[in-house]
């Protein structure tokens, strides 16, 4: 999955690969103490689209190109930041669906994937299987 951050102005999207599995034990600490989640729950949240925990996930990523920022200063409109999948995501959601789905309803969710696809970045440091952004 990629965190992708666009500010108005701003000609290309930072793309950061989100794995909270990869995360720093002080960066999940920290994610744990701005949002009052616990991390599996955070994880969660940032698919859902808790707010707290995208602006907290965005400021743990530009803390780490810019040390300096300030969390009161990470500040975004929300067309700026998004979660995208990985082509390798996809590829993992499909054959989930192929194994769960029958008829109308598994023709529409493999469009649906399809589409998305095209799209989809290839997550190339991946290695194996890919696995879906939730912490276990």
């Amino acid at each position: 999955m990629f965190l992708i951050y666009q500010p108005e102005g701003q000609d290309e999207p930072t793309r950061w690969r989100y794995n909270p599995k990869k995360l720093m034990s002080v960066e999940r600490e920290d994610l744990e103490r701005r949002t009052g989640k616990n991390f599996a729950d955070f994880t969660t949240a940032v698919l859902q689209g808790n707010s707290l925990c995208r602006r907290a996930l965005l400021f743990t990523f530009l803390r780490r190109d810019h040390p300096k920022t300030k969390f009161e200063d990470v500040d975004f409109a929300w067309d700026e930041l998004k979660l995208d999948y990985s082509r390798q995501e996809w590829e993992q959601m499909r054959e989930k669906v192929l194994e769960t789905k029958h008829g109308d309803e598994l023709a529409a969710a493999l469009a649906a994937i399809d589409t998305a696809m095209e799209d989809a970045f290839d997550d190339v440091e991946e290695e194996g299987k890919a696995q879906l952004p939730i912490a276990d």
